[in-house]
């Protein structure tokens, strides 16, 4: 079997990779029927010739191989027939802009298997870049408030080597006594909170961060208890709020008038309450000027996050009474954002390096030789030309309804 590592197609392209070159040595020597390949890139944070000096193969196409796996959508062009494809398609939620590429696996017989709906048997996802996303997000939302307030200038995240040489920049930050919010326990909040914790920000209980002044900077990390509840009374109940957040009520105000940063991490269901609105990010109680919505859920639970950021340009300011977007840094009353939308390319080495260990360990033994427990069928959207049984739900999506 033959399995082909491919060059990032979209623009601008992805640097990060399914397995760096030592992964691909360990994985040969411990599937013995497989041989993996390098397509030839120049954007890949890991060079060819890293591939070449551990005797792993780089070549202009990968025609030739049977599995091939790489991170973002594969440009429709490209889709070669009759393979099976492991990359993050972003289908799943019907979005339209890749209506055609789902739409081309299905004419040219594709099996495709999405990372995002590689899952246990609880639902669980098995790899993801959320913790650096978390870890990214926080480090840029540290770098904005330096740039906005001064005190100290750090390196953005891309410019460091790997997740090491960020957390030996984190060093420099010198915040006054701030009070930063977290939201989200997952793979993002914990991303986040390595973060602040390696830059000594003191984490504190959500009732000391209302009630208590602080004389250095410190940070709170909220669940979804802390800030809602019942509309009819009664306890906060975990279970009932996932599946009907429509019967709670937020009290996330509370918190914005004693917070500075606010760093997003926390999924948010469209039918849950927002954390705040515009009207009342014009309230002269509202003392947030620093949001990193690590999330960036347009048109989501943060009203200032109307469009995507990018890394080249990280930040934008956000005016509540106009509700327009101003340019960074352009006026002390305006919340200044960050909501770059792909924080893991930003440490490509290191997150790649995770999510293929990830693999490595939980999904290459189910897809090279056998699958007990059914991950790669639950994983698989597409396949001999067909939807399978778990998103038929698409079969509208596809044909442009």
């Amino acid at each position: 079997m033959r399995l082909g590592l491919i060059r990032e197609g979209k623009t601008p392209p992805d640097k990060r990779v399914p397995f760096t070159p030592h992964q691909v040595e360990e994985i040969v020597q411990r599937f013995a029927h497989v041989t993996v390949v390098a397509q030839q890139s120049e954007f890949r944070c890991f060079k060819d010739n890293e591939y070449e000096a551990l005797g792993i193969a780089a070549q202009p196409s990968v025609a030739d191989c049977d599995i091939l796996m790489g991170i973002k959508e594969v440009p429709v062009a490209q889709l070669l027939e009759g393979k099976t494809y492991l990359f993050f398609s972003h289908t799943i939620k019907k979005q339209p802009y890749n209506r055609k590429l789902l739409q081309e696996v299905l004419k040219k017989k594709i099996r495709l298997i999405d990372y995002e709906a590689l899952k246990d048997k609880q639902g669980n996802r098995l790899v993801a870049f959320g913790r650096y996303a978390g870890i990214v997000g926080a480090f840029n939302g540290l770098w904005t408030y330096g740039k906005r307030y001064g005190g100290y200038t750090l390196r953005r995240a891309f410019e460091c080597f790997d997740v090491n040489d960020l957390k030996l920049e984190l060093r420099k930050v010198k915040l006054p006594a701030v009070k930063i919010i977290l939201t989200g326990a997952g793979r993002v909040g914990k991303g986040a909170m390595e973060t602040l914790d390696t830059a000594g920000i003191r984490k504190v209980s959500p009732q000391d961060f209302l009630t208590r002044t602080f004389d250095e900077p410190v940070y709170v990390q909220l669940a979804s208890a802390d800030y809602h509840t019942r509309k009819d009374g009664g306890h906060f109940n975990r279970e009932e709020f996932h599946e009907y957040p429509e019967r709670y009520t937020s009290h996330f105000k509370d918190f914005t008038a004693v917070t500075d940063i606010l760093m997003a991490g926390a999924f948010w269901n469209p039918k849950a309450p927002v954390l705040f609105t515009r009207e009342e990010m014009m309230s002269p109680d509202f003392k947030i000027k620093i949001i990193a919505d690590i999330t960036c859920d347009i048109g989501g639970s943060v009203p200032s996050t109307k469009q995507a950021s990018s890394i080249a340009d990280p930040i934008y300011d956000f005016d509540p009474r106009t509700d327009a977007v101003k340019p960074p840094l352009s006026n002390s009353g305006f919340v200044t954002v960050m909501a770059v939308d792909n924080l893991p390319c930003e440490l490509p080495r290191s997150a790649s390096e995770e999510f293929g260990r990830d693999l490595i360990d939980r999904i290459l033994k189910p897809l090279l030789l056998d699958d007990p427990e059914g991950i790669i069928e639950r994983g698989t959207i597409a396949r001999d030309g067909a939807l399978t049984e778990t998103f038929q739900y698409l079969s509208d999506y596809v044909k442009g309804n």
